[in-house]
């Protein structure tokens, strides 16, 4: 793929960003079984996603960013992960990180894109085993977090603390923190969710936000950026850039079926099988419908941001439900048609399984769940006040 690192970003529109995105996902995929072996996204890979100004999508428009639709970051890492799915997973993290980074305050905010918009971020944003004890202008930090994806090629971190306020997140540099390589395992393999660890550092008090109340009841981000993203808390924008991935690895699974079947004939698991026309009608028509429910969620999310409407509880506890239930689309969709691939669809050369085993690892992010996610919905639903994150 070839792309200018010069273009302005003035220059770069949806079709432009979806166009590069497809330029490179074959590329992605030519490289997937080394990225596995590798157990990140290789540098090359990362060098051509920022040449590309995908990654811009995220970045705020004042620290050279793009003032786009955000939801134009999702339709990227479902074309990504028809290539690779450790890539968008990590793309779309970093994307998301860089539209988290803007609800922090004006300082810390500085610090990370000083240096330019092409910087990097990973995260861990459960407390983890960490210790955040007070100190003079701001607090000392300890612990070891888990499940930092793309944190090899990140130059700050995210990371989740207890012991400030209701839900805290703080900012850390490359240089206060260590990568602890624990990342063997049977998908997502290329990701890189590395182990983060932290011993006795200083965090100042500008480089802490309070995730509950931002871009809720705290609109500083709003004020700072007039970007209709951060007139939305959160929690409700919160979680889509794990979907993407998840609904593009699964139009992965389904471009392989299709090149694997068209042409053959004869008994058996051939194009003229009536069990492979129905499993292929079926998993197609989940993954649509999970992509136009995320599409359609995230349009009217920012939409309300944009026209500064609250969001109400149950419409809280609906977008997250469908996080989940739309993640669970397309892991029927994958299993449905992994388990009628016969036996080469096991062999390590062949893309399908490794479809197949990211799908099985994205799904296990709790939200992802459907037991999890989708509870809060049935609880406000029936008049009850939600018993967890919403």
């Amino acid at each position: 793929m070839t792309a200018n690192p010069m273009s302005t970003t003035a220059a770069l529109n949806r079709d432009l960003l979806l166009e590069r995105a497809s330029a490179l996902m074959p590329v992605l995929m030519e490289r997937a079984a080394g990225t596995e072996e590798l157990r990140r996204v290789p540098e090359e890979t990362v060098k051509e996603i920022l040449d590309a100004g995908l990654h811009l999508i995220g970045v705020p428009s004042r620290y050279g960013g793009l003032d786009i639709d955000y939801g134009v970051s999702h339709e990227v890492g479902v074309e990504l992960a028809r290539g690779c799915a450790s890539t968008s997973w990590c793309y779309s993290l970093w994307v998301a990180h860089s539209w988290l980074v803007g609800y922090w305050p004006q300082q810390a905010q500085e610090e990370v894109f000083g240096s330019g918009p092409d910087c990097l971020c990973s995260s861990s944003l459960s407390p983890g085993r960490s210790t955040c004890t007070p100190t003079e202008g701001g607090y000392r930090l300890s612990g070891r977090w888990e499940f930092s994806s793309g944190c090899d090629s990140a130059s700050w971190i995210m990371l989740g603390v207890t012991g400030i306020g209701t839900r805290n997140w703080v900012l850390v540099p490359r240089g206060d923190y260590q990568i602890v390589d624990t990342w063997y395992v049977s998908g997502l393999k290329g990701s890189g969710s590395k182990d983060i660890a932290v011993e006795d550092i200083f965090i100042p008090a500008h480089r802490v936000v309070e995730v509950s109340t931002a871009g809720d009841s705290d609109l500083s981000g709003w004020e700072l950026h007039g970007q209709d993203r951060y007139r939305v808390p959160v929690p409700v924008m919160l979680g889509w850039d794990l979907v993407a991935p998840m609904i593009g690895l699964a139009r992965g699974m389904i471009d392989e079926f299709v090149e694997k079947l068209s042409g053959t004939s004869g008994p058996g698991r051939t194009a003229d099988s009536a069990a492979i026309h129905l499993r292929l009608s079926q998993a197609c028509a989940e993954v649509d419908a999970a992509q136009a429910l995320m599409e359609g969620d995230v349009a009217e999310t920012l939409r309300k941001g944009r026209e500064g409407e609250p969001f109400t509880t149950l419409e809280r506890a609906r977008f997250r439900r469908d996080k989940a239930f739309c993640t669970q689309l397309g892991l029927q969709a994958v299993n449905r048609l992994f388990d009628l691939s016969g036996g080469h669809a096991l062999f390590d050369s062949e893309p399908m399984q490794r479809f197949h085993r990211d799908a099985q690892a994205v799904a296990h992010r709790d939200g992802l769940i459907m037991d999890l996610g989708g509870q809060q919905f049935g609880r406000v639903l029936l008049g009850l006040e939600p018993d967890g994150s919403i």
